[in-house]
């Protein structure tokens, strides 16, 4: 008998963690709905691409409306700025908090109703959740993701749907460059090396694999030490 090939949404897709997680999944046998403003670097038969602003709201109810059939969600869409208290930029926040709480809010509201029982969902959210000098509104905004996940989690765990976070420490994407985070510029953590974006989709993968089915509502910290 034939397994039916299962399909994923995945935000974020063209660059660093989200494409990583795009070509794991691929790898895996997954059919993957990518969604972001630009197109990933890849061809694949089993690739279909939707071009999609996930920080504005009109382009995420679109992409839930016409995303189709989905046995799981990643949203690893993300953007970084840093400042300390006394130079905070309220549009820079209110940014994040668009891209990284609103928008996978609205996402998945409006696909909850339709996702099959035992479904997994993916959040890519951040160490830097427990805070992080310099970083305050995008630590919120990624400390935001752990309670909504965890909710969800319990609210989901009757139709056997699972909810996750995982979150990074510094990661080899072009995120480090990005200028709106020269305030804090990365460190290497303890095991002396980034971590790699590889590594981030090897554990999408398991959370989304038949070995994953048992794990929800948690926070998975892979940060190389950082957290040390």
């Amino acid at each position: 008998m034939t397994t039916p090939q299962r399909r994923v949404l995945v935000t974020g897709a063209s660059s660093g963690i989200g494409f990583a997680i795009v070509e794991r999944l691929l790898a895996d046998g997954w059919s993957v709905l990518a969604a972001s403003r630009t197109t990933p670097a890849i061809e694949h038969p089993e690739l279909q691409w939707r071009a999609t602003d996930l920080s504005d709201p009109a382009d995420v109810e679109a992409l839930a409306a016409g995303a189709g059939p989905v046995d799981a969600v990643v949203y690893a869409a993300g953007i970084q700025s840093s400042a300390p208290l006394g130079e905070l930029d309220a549009e820079a926040g209110a940014a994040m908090w668009r891209l990284h709480v609103a928008a996978p809010s609205a996402l998945l509201n409006a696909l909850a109703a339709t996702l099959p029982d035992r479904a997994r969902i993916v959040l890519v959210g951040s160490r830097t959740a427990t805070g992080v000098a310099g970083k305050s509104q995008y630590s919120a905004t990624k400390a935001a993701l752990v309670g909504l996940s965890r909710s969800w989690a319990m609210e989901l765990a009757p139709r056997g749907i699972t909810v996750n976070v995982i979150a990074p420490g510094p990661t080899d994407t072009p995120m480090l460059a990005d200028p709106r985070r020269a305030a804090t510029p990365p460190r290497v953590p303890a095991l002396g090396r980034l971590v790699q974006p590889a590594e981030v989709a090897g554990l999408t993968s398991f959370l989304l694999g038949p070995d994953g089915g048992s794990t929800t509502g948690q926070h998975l910290v892979m940060c190389g030490g950082a957290s040390l």
